[in-house]
């Protein structure tokens, strides 16, 4: 045998034994079949919603809000369209989950939960004998109500696209009370409406809504957020652009941001939950990020993204001090990718798991983002990142 290819073989393998990084953009789809398909890397949490709902010939307000009466759920007087908080401070949510759903798919859907269970004091659990519940069924489209309502409130999922995290927190949190963020009253300070691009009949998708903002701060990166070309009538040409910075990133993909998280807190009252920090934007000249619940055990089953946004002119140096995540061949299980740009689609410099010292990474350009995911199973105690600007 050729000594060269034996050597070659070795080194191969001590390498996987050792933790060594991975390069390449693994997106989480590894040897584990139960792990979550992830949405495209092209398409953001509403396009993939209105591609899914785009048979459905009933009008249905912000192209996924069943229509009930203009019924405004962040401006509910007497609390009837909230779902009540029990004597210990938590908020339960009935659910069932339809068995038309395969077990892979009720997984999946299933993996919505655990980000409200460690972040908020909503609790989604499986329906006993409640007369109120949240019913996750496959019917034609992803849609919900907004708010609370009696009986078996449909939330829909529809098999031929619908069945991913994000879409399924997406409309949990419309079953919660929440509209779209862009329908906020204050979005023209933040968001340019084209209304030329819009066509006529889905104007109405992009009025204003009469909601309480709960005193937070607009949220580019809320999985509640149109993307840049939703409805759009023209291939290319946006229907809503960031102001005044036009190249900020609208349209998430992964899960629910920082401020979805809070504003839920603030919405539900939840005082008695320490919401675990999971993604942001940070634009501090120097900064420390880690990973939930760090230097204890990252949770399972969560996605946080951190998109680091210099000054143009200047980079973005980072240093992961502490690194300690489960490792796979080929980290698909567990990981944290360091992407060189501002976006989420940005060039991925490179992707890791295991417990090795990861290198120090200087941006390109004025912006990068990290992003951390876990499966369902093992855990490790996460990282610790620095970041600083320099030119």
């Amino acid at each position: 045998m050729d000594h060269k290819l034996v050597l070659a073989t070795l080194a191969l393998l001590l390498s996987v034994s050792q933790g060594k990084p991975l390069k390449g953009d693994q997106s989480g789809k590894g040897q584990r079949e139960r792990s979550s398909p992830r949405i495209p890397e092209d398409k953001d949490v509403f396009s993939i919603i209105l591609e899914a709902n785009k048979e459905i010939k009933a009008h249905m307000m912000e192209g996924d809000i069943v229509v009930s009466n203009s019924r405004n759920a962040m401006n509910c007087p007497d609390n009837s369209c909230f779902w009540p908080k029990a004597s210990d401070g938590f908020v339960y949510v009935p659910y069932t989950i339809s068995s038309e759903y395969s077990a892979e798919e009720k997984a999946i859907i299933s993996s919505a939960f655990p980000d409200f269970d460690v972040q908020t004091c909503i609790r989604f659990k499986p329906r006993t004998t409640e007369k109120d519940y949240v019913n996750i069924s496959p019917q034609n489209g992803c849609w919900s109500n907004i708010g609370k309502y009696k009986g078996a409130q449909q939330v829909s999922l529809s098999k031929g696209g619908c069945v991913y995290k994000a879409t399924a927190q997406h409309e949990l949190i419309h079953s919660l009370g929440f509209y779209h963020e862009q329908s906020r009253p204050d979005r023209d300070s933040y968001v340019r409406i084209n209304w030329q691009y819009i066509p006529e009949e889905q104007a109405s998708n992009f009025y204003k809504q009469d909601i309480n903002t709960l005193g937070m701060p607009y949220d580019y990166t809320s999985i509640m957020h149109y993307g840049r070309d939703a409805f759009s009538n023209t291939t290319g040409q946006p229907t809503i652009v960031p102001i005044p910075d036009e190249t900020v990133e609208i349209g998430q993909r992964i899960a629910m941001s920082p401020r979805d998280i809070q504003k839920i807190n603030k919405l539900y009252g939840c005082s008695n939950v320490a919401a675990v920090q999971c993604g942001g934007i940070l634009t501090a000249v120097s900064g420390t990020f880690t990973s939930p619940n760090y230097p204890l055990e990252y949770p399972t089953n969560t996605d946080c993204t951190w998109i680091i946004n210099a000054p143009k002119g200047y980079k973005v140096s980072l240093t992961i001090s502490s690194f300690d995540v489960e490792y796979s061949d080929d980290c698909s299980y567990d990981y944290l990718i360091l992407r060189d740009g501002p976006k989420t689609t940005s060039p991925v410099q490179q992707t890791y798991c295991g417990s090795e010292p990861i290198p120090s990474f200087t941006s390109s350009g004025n912006a990068a983002v990290v992003q951390f995911h876990s499966d369902d199973v093992e855990v490790g105690k996460g990282f610790s990142a620095k970041y600083k600007f320099g030119m």
